[in-house]
């Protein structure tokens, strides 16, 4: 049976794109905001995207690389395609390709999406003590709205997709964007992710940054703190992360 977050009623629901003056302004000291990744972090679906891929490049006559696996995980579905593509040399356009995959992954979320160890208690937590929170993925928003239904929308301040930034990650944008939506500087907003994609946007948008990996390790560094699982991650060593300006 597939877990999922009881919504909470402390925070508001806003889908789409972020909107500047959509969040109030918080509290400019210590921890301001928590900025979620989707796929691999809260919810267990990294694997659902190889299965996804595996099976549309089997109908298209192509058999997977395990060792490709790492290459594709966290980064955007235009990365992602493109370089199973290139790799397979499978006659299908880029987008062609992409409503593929989304629709074969649509198909298995719809049977339920599971949760990663944690989850749930983490976002419980962080909606009964009113922290600022986004979901800030690589997928696209039709992903996003059908996933956040399991995780539960007004866990959520709000969310951010692949496909609404002209940038996703590795870039910074989508964290800029967060931050800016829930009124936080992007130093004082901590960040979960489970891939190196992930934490360099989340880095180079000047947050810090907890790693879970998911598939492929992530080494520690500066700035950084790496975590066997979301199980270790609660609001308290958040805000250890944080240092607070007096």
């Amino acid at each position: 049976m597939t877990s999922t977050v009881p919504a909470a009623v402390t925070q508001p629901q806003t889908l789409g794109p972020v909107r500047a003056g959509q969040a109030p302004t918080v509290d400019r000291s210590a921890l301001q905001a928590v900025l979620l990744d989707m796929d691999g972090t809260l919810v267990d679906t990294e694997g659902f995207w190889w299965d996804a891929e595996r099976e549309v490049f089997a109908d298209l006559g192509h058999t997977l690389e395990d060792s490709w696996r790492d290459v594709v995980v966290g980064g955007p579905m235009t990365r992602s395609a493109g370089f199973l593509i290139e790799a397979t040399g499978a006659a299908i356009t880029l987008a062609e390709l992409t409503v593929l995959l989304n629709e074969r992954f649509e198909e298995r979320i719809t049977r339920g999406v599971p949760l990663m160890p944690g989850a749930a208690r983490l976002l419980r937590e962080l909606a009964t003590h009113n922290i600022p929170t986004a979901l800030v993925s690589a997928s696209h928003r039709r992903i996003i709205d059908k996933v956040v239904r399991s995780l539960g929308p007004a866990n959520f301040a709000l969310t951010v997709a692949g496909d609404e930034v002209a940038r996703t990650k590795p870039h910074p944008d989508p964290y800029l964007l967060a931050a800016r939506g829930l009124g936080a500087e992007p130093g004082r907003c901590a960040v979960v992710e489970d891939t190196a994609t992930g934490v360099a946007a989340a880095e180079a948008a000047g947050c810090r940054v907890v790693a879970v990996p998911s598939v492929a390790p992530i080494a520690e560094a500066e700035g950084r703190v790496v975590v066997d699982s979301l199980e270790q991650v609660d609001l308290a060593f958040l805000r250890t992360l944080i240092t607070p300006v007096n």
